[in-house]
């Protein structure tokens, strides 16, 4: 996991609201596009940058892409943050 990656994606409020429509299940990108009152080119921007973080998957169907949540990022950065503290404990 490229951890400045994750945080640099998961910083804007965009990608962060990409994020919790795709907790809800998979999205095509018009779906997620027709959320915001953003271009489609602005939409997919922000998309590149989530998939590029690991944060998102994406399957093609036909002439559909289809959006998913990465879990296995999200397990790794809380493992991550979870660590972090955990040892500040050890220490006291």
């Amino acid at each position: 996991m490229a951890l400045t990656d994750t945080l640099k994606a998961i910083n804007d409020p965009v990608r962060r609201q990409i994020l919790e429509l795709l907790k809800k299940g998979d999205q095509s990108a018009g779906d997620i596009a027709a959320q915001f009152d953003l271009s489609q080119a602005t939409v997919s921007y922000h998309l590149k940058l989530l998939r590029q973080a690991g944060l998102v998957d994406l399957n093609k169907d036909k002439n559909f892409i289809y959006y998913s949540l990465n879990l296995s990022v999200f397990e790794e950065l809380l493992g991550w943050i979870y660590d972090l503290g955990g040892n500040q404990h050890e220490k006291s």
